[in-house]
C-alpha cells in the first residue's frame, strides 16, 4: 500500500463537495456532515436514530433515544459496523462480517448508555468492547494558557499586554549547540546512513568534522557512542528500540547556520534573511516512517473551536451565524481530548496540533477576503468540524492509512469522503521542495508572533520527505526561530511540503515518545523540559493525551499491524 496519499480521487458518488458547501443558515454539527446516513427503529425505551455520520470511515456515530443523544465510536471501523435492526429484541447489532452481535443499550434500568454516562470513563465500553460511548472530559489547561487566557478575554487592553508578554519571552527557549571536533570524540559519532534512513540533511562541508551535543534532547540513542560524544549535524539516528523493536524512528540535530551555502542562495526573495540569533539556535527533529507508522488527530476538549476568529475583518463575518460554517458548537457530539484505549495500545509518540481559532484566520492579505476570512479546517474520523478552505496548508490522512500535505485547492473539495483526518495551519513553509510565497510576509502569511513582526520564538513544523518509494514524516521543534528558519531548514533536510503547527511555549510544541516493555512504558521527550507538560502520581508518569485529556488538538503516531507493514 502506496503511504503517501495520492491526489488523484474517484469522484463517482461524491454527495457533496466537504468544503464548498456553503451554510444557509444557522446549523448544527451534525448537518454539517455531507455523508451521514440515518436510520431510526422502535425501541423498549421509544424510537431510536442512529447517524451514521461518515459510513465511508464508519467510526463515529450519533444514537438519538427519546431527546438523549449518545456519541458512539466503533473502534474497528474496517471490521464492524453499527446498525439498528427490528429483527433483534436489542434493537442495536453490530454486524461483522456475516455475523450479527445484538448490543442491549436500552433492557435495563437505567440503561447501558445512562451507566455509561454516570461514569467517570471517557470512553465507557459496551458490547464487550466492541463499542465505546464518548464522555465529556475536562481538559487540561496550563498556567500560561490560563494567564493568557484571562488577559485576553477579561483584562482591557489585555491583547497588547499579551503581545508584550510574548516579547518579554523572546529566545526564552533558545539554545545553542555545544561543538565537538570528530577526532576529539574517537571520530566514530554520525556515521549512519544507511538506505532506510531519511535523507540527512544539505550541511556545509566546512562542517563535515564537526559534532552537536544536544543538552536537551531527550529521546535516547540507539547508538551510545553518538549520545557520548556528539551527532553529526543534519545526520539521522535511530530512536532506541522497545520490546517490539519500534524501528522507524529517527532523530536529528541542527543549526541553521550549518546548512549548505546553495540552500541560502536559492528562492532569496521568497525568504528573509536570518540574524545570529536564530541562525545559531539549535532545532530538533524527529522523522516517523510511514510504511511502519500511521497519523490519527484528535481535537482537545475546548480546542481549536468552530465560532468565528476575532482576527477577521467586518466584511468577512456574518453575524447571521454563530460561525464561518454556520455552527457555534460542536454539541451533541463529544471531543474528549485523549486517545481512544483501542489507538492508545498501538501509539508510539503524540504532538501538539495547529492553533486556536483564536488565531486561525486571516486579519490581513488575500486569504482574509475569502470565505469568512479562511478560518483553520479539520476533520477527526471522518467528521466535518471545519470546512477545508483553499490556500491553506494542509496534512490529511485518508482512510487507507495514507499521509498527505498540499496547499488545499478548489477542486480538493470534490474529494469523496474518505479522508479520515485532516488539520490546516496557515501557508506553507515548504512547497514542492522550495520555500512557500508567504514566508517572507508576516501579516499575509498569518505567521503570528507581534504586530511590529518581531516573530522569533520556539515554533515547531511537520513536513514530509521522500527518499525512492520510502516516506516519513517528520516533526521539527526550532528553539528560537522566525518562519525564514524554519523553512531553510526544512529545505536543507530536502523535504517536499512542510507547515507551521504550534508556537511560543513547550506545551505548543509538545512531542513525546513512548517505548514499551511488558506492562511497563517508558516516555521521552523531543526535548527533556517537555516533561513538565505530564503528571506523576505515586512515582509514575501519566502522559499527556494518552493518559489524561487534554484542551488543546494533538497528533498521535501509531504501529501499523504486521500485515499493514511494508518490510
Amino acid at each position: 500500500m502506496i503511504r503517501v496519499a495520492s491526489f488523484v480521487f474517484a469522484a463517482a458518488g461524491v454527495l457533496a463537495a466537504v468544503a464548498a458547501q456553503k451554510a444557509e443558515g444557522p446549523g448544527t454539527i451534525v448537518e454539517l456532515q455531507p455523508f451521514r446516513q440515518t436510520s431510526s427503529i422502535h425501541v423498549r425505551s421509544g424510537v431510536a436514530t442512529l447517524v451514521n455520520l461518515n459510513p465511508a470511515i464508519d467510526a463515529w456515530y450519533l444514537l438519538s433515544v427519546n431527546g438523549s443523544d449518545w456519541h458512539l465510536e466503533n473502534p474497528k471501523p474496517h471490521e464492524a459496523q453499527i446498525l439498528l435492526d427490528e429483527k433483534y429484541p436489542s434493537g442495536l447489532v453490530i454486524g461483522e462480517g456475516n455475523n450479527r452481535y445484538p448490543c442491549d443499550l436500552f433492557g435495563s434500568t437505567p440503561s447501558a448508555l445512562e451507566q455509561g454516562r454516570a461514569s467517570q470513563l471517557i470512553y465507557y465500553p459496551l458490547c464487550g468492547e466492541r463499542l465505546y460511548l464518548r464522555n465529556p472530559a475536562k481538559g487540561r489547561r496550563t498556567a500560561l494558557e490560563s494567564a493568557t487566557e484571562f488577559l485576553r478575554n477579561q483584562v482591557w487592553g489585555g491583547e497588547k499586554v499579551i503581545i508584550l508578554f510574548h516579547h518579554l519571552l523572546e529566545d526564552r527557549y533558545r539554545e545553542t549547540a555545544e561543538f565537538r571536533n570528530r577526532e576529539q570524540a574517537g571520530g566514530s559519532a554520525g556515521k549512519t546512513i544507511a538506505a532506510d534512513l531519511p535523507l540527512p540533511a544539505l550541511v556545509n562541508p566546512a562542517n563535515a568534522d564537526r559534532l552537536i551535543k544536544a543538552a536537551n534532547l531527550g529521546i535516547v540513542l540507539q547508538s551510545p557512542d553518538a549520545e557520548r560524544n556528539g551527532m553529526t549535524p543534519g545526520a539521522w539516528y535511530p530512536a532506541a528500540g522497545d520490546a517490539a523493536g519500534n524501528p522507524g524512528i529517527y532523530v536529528s540535530v541542527m543549526q541553521p547556520n550549518l546548512i549548505a551555502p546553495a540552500i541560502f542562495r536559492s528562492a532569496g526573495s521568497l525568504v528573509n534573511n536570518l540574524d545570529n540569533v536564530e541562525a545559531s539556535s539549535l532545532v530538533y527533529l524527529i522523522a516517523f516512517d510511514l510504511d511502519r507508522f500511521e497519523l490519527g488527530f484528535a481535537l482537545g476538549t475546548e480546542f481549536p473551536g468552530v465560532g468565528w476568529s476575532d482576527r477577521v475583518t467586518g466584511q468577512m463575518r456574518d453575524s447571521r451565524l454563530p460561525g464561518p460554517d454556520g455552527i457555534g458548537s460542536i454539541a451533541p457530539l463529544v471531543s474528549t481530548g485523549l486517545i481512544s484505549p483501542d489507538n492508545g495500545r498501538r501509539t508510539v509518540a503524540t504532538f501538539t496540533g495547529g492553533f486556536k481559532r483564536a488565531h486561525g484566520a486571516f486579519r490581513s492579505g488575500d486569504l482574509a477576503l475569502r470565505n469568512h476570512g479562511s478560518h483553520y479546517g479539520f476533520i477527526e474520523n471522518g467528521v466535518v468540524f471545519s470546512k477545508l478552505q483553499p490556500g491553506l496548508a494542509t496534512i490529511f490522512m485518508l482512510d487507507d492509512g495514507s499521509v498527505g500535505m498540499k496547499t488545499w485547492t478548489e477542486p480538493d473539495n470534490s474529494l469523496p469522503g474518505s479522508i479520515r483526518h485532516a488539520r490546516q495551519n496557515g501557508v506553507p513553509l515548504i512547497e514542492s521542495g522550495v520555500p512557500g510565497q508567504l514566508v517572507a510576509r508576516w501579516g499575509p502569511g498569518n505567521w503570528s508572533g507581534s504586530e511590529d513582526e518581531k516573530l522569533r520564538t520556539i515554533r515547531a513544523g511537520i513536513a514530509m520527505q521522500s527518499r525512492q518509494a520510502k516516506h516519513f514524516l517528520i516533526y521539527a521543534v526550532f528553539s528560537d526561530a522566525t518562519p525564514s528558519a524554519m523553512a531553510r531548514v526544512f529545505q536543507a533536510y530536502q523535504c517536499n511540503y512542510a507547515m507551521l503547527t504550534d508556537m511560543n511555549a513547550l506545551e505548543h510544541t509538545y512531542l513525546a515518545l513512548y517505548r514499551r516493555s511488558g506492562a511497563e512504558m517508558s516516555v521521552e521527550h523531543l526535548l527533556s523540559g517537555m516533561s513538565v507538560l505530564d503528571k506523576s502520581e505515586s512515582g509514575e508518569v501519566i502522559p499527556r493525551f494518552l493518559g489524561f485529556p487534554d484542551n488543546r488538538d494533538f497528533f498521535y503516531v501509531m504501529r501499523r499491524s504486521n500485515k499493514e507493514s511494508r518490510r
